[in-house]
């Protein structure tokens, strides 16, 4: 029956447009009305990453509680781990509407937010009122009026630092103009290098963009290592927009969802023979298959987000427990052992 409600309220949710059906899945949360079934875990899925322990290593990305209005129900909606933001130094309100666009055909969105969000201090004194739970990271951003982007990531690292289990470095989005440039080599090494001086105790990740070259690739594992980046995160959403039937497919944004698996998983495991860093792997995750061959592939941990759009809530404990039926299938002991047994089906 719950499976049954959940499906008929997805129905009813893409009756609207996407951004007030996102506004009203979180008020939902919020207010308890959405299934929450508490963390999924056994021997098998419990994991590590950057130091954290995880019930299982299915994670939430960034963007869906930008916020961090729904923080607890969220960390007891089976996830292993979770991630809020972007949040930035001051509150902006984004890109004009409508930016966000459902590409049903593809089981794909594209979305051109360009970080919307209440600013670091409303999220941040959220995150310090926070209790118990799986671990909670903070996607950190930059004004989209800023002279010194690199300063605002280290203005958000350090007020958030006591309050988050890990903080991402996000110079990946599309949607902030010339955002990307700051994933040159000089560039990277230099904020990261700003982020680490006030970071405090707190593990740093870094999210990089499925769209790098080779050697771009290799940069980002270069100066990675060089910073003591904690984890990487591989993939934020691509502006290719190869084989989409849906006819809102040339609209400006990045583009998540299946459409970003093979690109997103080519780049992850790429990434994994170029350093030892833990890599989270993300783009098209929407069965335990898909979290399976990115960890085979050489992620320590996932992060879904689009799929929820699709298969609701509940799809976070049938690939966490299908994730541990695969494992014992393949005679792995843990996910730690899984991770990177199939790399050169990627490379």
């Amino acid at each position: 029956m719950k499976r049954m409600a959940e499906q008929l309220g997805l129905r009813a949710l893409h009756q609207v447009d996407p951004e007030t059906a996102h506004g009203l899945a979180i008020t939902a949360l919020r207010l308890g009305l959405a299934p929450t079934p508490g963390p999924v875990t056994s021997k098998r899925l419990k994991t590590s990453l950057a130091g954290m322990s995880l019930p299982n290593p299915v994670g939430l990305a960034a963007g869906f509680d930008k916020n961090a209005t729904a923080v607890a129900p969220l960390s007891n909606a089976g996830f292993g781990f979770i991630e809020v933001g972007a949040a930035t130094p001051l509150p902006q309100p984004g890109n004009d509407k409508p930016r966000l666009f459902r590409l049903t055909e593809d089981r794909a969105a594209i979305n051109r937010f360009g970080f919307n969000n209440e600013g670091m201090q409303a999220i941040c004194t959220r995150l310090a009122r926070r209790g118990a739970g799986v671990p909670v990271g903070l996607n950190l951003g930059a004004n989209k009026t800023s002279t010194d982007r690199a300063a605002d990531f280290a203005r958000v690292m350090e007020l958030a630092r006591d309050h988050v289990d890990f903080a991402t470095v996000n110079v990946s989005s599309p949607n902030t103009e010339k955002l990307r440039d700051l994933q040159g080599k000089a560039a990277l090494a230099a904020l990261l290098a700003g982020v680490m001086e006030v970071r405090g105790d707190t593990p740093v990740f870094l999210k990089i963009a499925p769209d790098l070259t080779e050697a771009e690739i290799a940069d980002v594992a270069e100066v990675a290592n060089d910073a003591d980046v904690a984890a990487i995160i591989a993939t934020n959403t691509t502006l290719d927009r190869t084989g989409l039937k849906n006819a809102q497919r040339d609209q400006m944004g990045g583009l998540s969802g299946a459409p970003l698996f093979e690109r997103s998983t080519r780049v992850l495991a790429r990434l994994s023979t170029l350093t030892d860093i833990p890599l989270v792997g993300v783009g098209g995750i929407s069965s335990a298959e898909d979290a399976y061959a990115k960890i085979c592939a050489g992620a320590s941990a996932v992060q879904l987000y689009t799929a929820l759009v699709y298969g609701g809530l509940s799809l976070v404990t049938d690939i966490a427990k299908g994730l541990d039926k695969l494992l014992k299938q393949d005679g792995f002991d843990t996910v730690a052992d899984a991770v990177g047994s199939n790399r050169s089906a990627w490379l």
